[in-house]
């Protein structure tokens, strides 16, 4: 009888070992966030705030700058957590990437989800997406938290489908100039909440307007903007000194959205070439920017 009590507390013993093992790794395991981003939602309430416009031919968007805008934002809201990916949702005919999608998918860490569009140019599919993308990341532990920038009442169901794995929601949302532009119960369903407002949005949106100076024939190769951002970075190393630059290393590629904003404008003055929705050239801009910084340390 001892014996067999003294097999049992061994075996006790065993698994209690086991499950503080376990409970160890998963201490150092970090957590994981990801942004999930409806590009319909976006494009709308973005475009009715900085542009008074939700036509997507009447304004330019800088997808690239607010995808970095958001990554940033995010990197300090889950300070203790590293990005998946951002997930972009859109709407494009047949499924066919348009070449502005096509650019986005070419980003680092984005990942982009086509749903259909009607002869009304309505988005199809696109929340059953997101739910199947939100569930499915839930399911699997491969995220902790997310970032859900949109505002149909449909996503509720992949809301509660992460959060019915674990996972918390986070609403992020944009300002509106009248009334609201997400539904209620989407705003009832969600763990946190945050609206993004006009300043955060303005310099990544710009009305259309007749070309001026720039034209096709003085468009700049990427080399001279390579060479511009390195130039600029020479500048900002001799005015805002080592120390406050080299705290800019840890996050490459990735500029915070202050910084890069600096960066676009300062490059489009000795350029005189708006850089807005230039995709290729922003990557050049900051290739050449971190080259030169990464050279001085």
């Amino acid at each position: 009888m001892n014996d067999d009590l003294a097999a049992l507390h061994t075996r006790i013993d065993r698994t209690n070992e086991l499950l503080q093992r376990m409970l160890a790794e998963v201490a150092k395991t970090p957590s994981t966030h990801a942004i999930f981003v409806d590009a319909g939602y976006l494009y709308a309430a973005a475009g009715r705030l900085v542009a008074g416009t939700e036509d997507r031919r009447a304004f330019d968007l800088d997808a690239e700058g607010l995808i970095d805008a958001l990554i940033d934002r995010a990197r300090t809201i889950f300070a203790d957590s590293r990005l998946l990916r951002v997930y972009w949702y859109d709407g494009a005919r047949r499924r066919i990437h348009t070449a502005e999608q096509q650019t986005i998918a070419e980003l680092p860490d984005v990942k982009v989800r086509l749903g259909n569009l009607n002869a009304n140019n309505q988005q199809k599919g696109v929340d059953s997406l997101i739910r199947s993308d939100l569930e499915s990341l839930a399911r699997h532990r491969a995220i902790s938290d997310a970032a859900l920038l949109g505002g149909d009442e449909d996503l509720v169901s992949a809301v509660e489908a992460a959060q019915g794995y674990g996972a918390r929601v986070h609403l992020w949302g944009i300002e509106a100039p009248e009334g609201r532009n997400q539904a209620e119960p989407l705003l009832w369903e969600v763990d946190s909440q945050r609206t993004f407002d006009l300043d955060f949005f303005k310099p990544y949106v710009s009305r259309r307007t007749t070309p001026g100076y720039e034209t096709a024939a003085n468009r700049p190769t990427r080399e001279d903007v390579r060479f511009v951002g390195a130039q600029i970075a020479a500048k900002w190393l001799a005015a805002r000194g080592r120390d406050t630059l080299v705290e800019l290393l840890p996050g490459h590629p990735y500029l915070p959205g202050s910084v890069d904003q600096d960066l676009l404008v300062e490059a489009e003055g000795l350029l005189q070439y708006s850089l807005r929705g230039q995709a290729d050239l922003r990557r050049a801009l900051r290739d050449g920017f971190w080259e030169h910084l990464r050279t001085q340390y």
